[in-house]
């Protein structure tokens, strides 16, 4: 049902994820604590995958631009987040609003055929090693590192056509810490229907989809990993497959229960508090669960870090 107040809403107002004075310290501290460590993590990563030659495989590959993708997804809303509370101001225009909207979807879907595309690289690596190098070349890598970025802010663009085309008459309050797709649409005085179909079927192919091809390929990597003989190999292997499994789980349980709903009807204060984990801890986790542990990412750390320190070492100034 449409409202009949005809004033065009052009300022909508953010919310905070704490509501006490004392909440927000601790919270703020905590946030940016976590957000730098994001970005040296994810710096890191990108800059040995680049740096160091022993890393130029398909996986690592992958794993960088991964890197980019958690640097640029978390800095669409916590930098944001981070300034209302200090400023005290939690204002955001509607130009500003369908900005961030638009790259944090795109990020995020981007995200998702990445997903897709690393799962099934590692099936090929464990489940058909000999063909693995003639099937994954690096043109073939190329090509579907680009298909990734170029599909996910290609199939964003719709989405936010279709709501920057609504009416916003009041209230301006959105209930999230930054503007997200079901909040935002439940402040509309039009009719959001084909908006919210289109959305819902986006969300279902984009997510739905990449999380069974994901899901897919690490069973089939599990179901021949238990049949690797050696015990110290297969506990290894489960283990690295345990942490990737539960942060692909973190991230798309919460993506699909937020985004896969056919109304703005289930949009809840709930969600402010689930999206967390996907904007904030999944980018976190990453660097740590795909890269830092693997032995061949430290043993290029401590080639890099003998390259620093040894000219600091051997300069006149310190002899």
């Amino acid at each position: 049902m449409q409202r009949t107040n005809n004033t065009e809403v052009t300022v909508f107002i953010l919310l905070q994820l704490w509501d006490s004075p004392d909440g927000q310290i601790v919270f703020f501290i905590s946030f940016v604590l976590i957000y730098v460590l994001t970005l040296t993590g994810n710096l890191i990563i990108i800059i040995i995958c680049r740096v160091e030659k022993t890393l130029c495989t398909p996986m690592y590959f992958f794993l960088s631009h991964l890197a980019a993708l958690e640097i640029g997804y978390i800095s669409v809303t916590i930098p944001k987040m981070l300034h209302n509370s200090v400023s005290g101001v939690n204002s955001i225009s509607f130009v500003s609003c369908l900005t961030q909207l638009y790259f944090f979807g795109s990020l995020g879907s981007t995200e998702c055929f990445l997903l897709a595309i690393m799962a099934y690289d590692r099936y090929l690596a464990v489940c058909k090693p000999l063909h693995y190098h003639t099937l994954m070349t690096s043109r073939l890598c190329n090509c579907l590192v680009g298909c990734c970025w170029s599909c996910g802010f290609i199939s964003t663009m719709s989405s936010i056509l279709f709501i920057s085309t609504l009416h916003f008459c009041g209230p301006n309050q959105i209930q999230h810490f930054f503007c997200d797709i079901s909040p935002l649409l439940k402040l509309s005085c039009t009719d959001v229907h084909h908006t919210e179909t289109l959305i819902f079927l986006l969300a279902s192919v984009i997510l739905v989809g990449s999380c069974l091809i994901t899901l897919l390929s690490y069973f089939r990597i599990l179901s021949t990993v238990l049949g690797i003989s050696s015990k110290a190999g297969r506990g290894r292997t489960i283990s690295t497959f345990a942490s990737h499994l539960t942060v692909v789980a973190i991230y798309y349980s919460t993506m699909i229960f937020v985004y896969v709903r056919p109304t703005t009807a289930n949009a809840s204060s709930f969600n402010k508090v689930l999206s967390v984990l996907y904007t904030v801890l999944t980018p976190f986790l990453n660097p740590f669960i795909y890269t830092l542990r693997n032995k061949e990412v430290q043993g290029a750390l401590r080639k890099l870090n003998h390259w620093v320190i040894l000219p600091v070492q051997t300069s006149p100034l310190f002899s």
